[in-house]
């Protein structure tokens, strides 16, 4: 699994710098004064876009491939959460079976699945080895 999707960047005629899309989540849209300001609000809105989905409980959308476009990618934190969320869909884990599971408290399995909340990386990995799952880390050159 993986959480880095292709952006559309168009010049905005209008007022200047870039508009981005996401083709795989049409929901985001935002713009930045130059590039890496557009970019920078790309994964900001990403993030959020992606959260309405969990918020949801729906399937996450896909990436498409990039041919040729850059990729906005989301946080290693936010991907780790997002890798969890989708394995308790796999398993039709309500968040109080994954309370159950993990045996926390319900509050607790909540805040794993919530984008925003600082979970430390250590415990989603311990919790995602436990749905069989290897958090594997990469890296890439932004784009230019």
């Amino acid at each position: 699994m993986h959480y880095a999707y292709p952006v559309t960047l168009e010049p905005d005629a209008e007022v200047g710098g870039f508009v981005v899309r996401f083709d795989d989540v049409p929901a985001v849209h935002t713009q930045g004064d130059d590039l890496d300001h557009a970019l920078e609000q790309a994964e900001d809105a990403l993030v959020v876009a992606l959260s309405l989905y969990v918020d949801a409980g729906e399937p996450l959308p896909k990436p498409g491939p990039a041919r040729g476009r850059p990729l906005v990618a989301v946080p290693a934190r936010v991907a780790a959460k997002l890798a969890l969320y989708e394995a308790c869909r796999a398993e039709g884990l309500t968040k109080t079976a994954l309370a159950r599971r993990l045996a926390i408290p319900e509050t607790e399995a909540r805040r794993l699945l919530d984008l925003d909340h600082p979970t430390k990386m250590d415990r989603l990995e311990r919790i995602l080895r436990a749905f069989g799952l290897d958090l594997v880390v990469t890296t890439r050159r932004r784009a230019a």
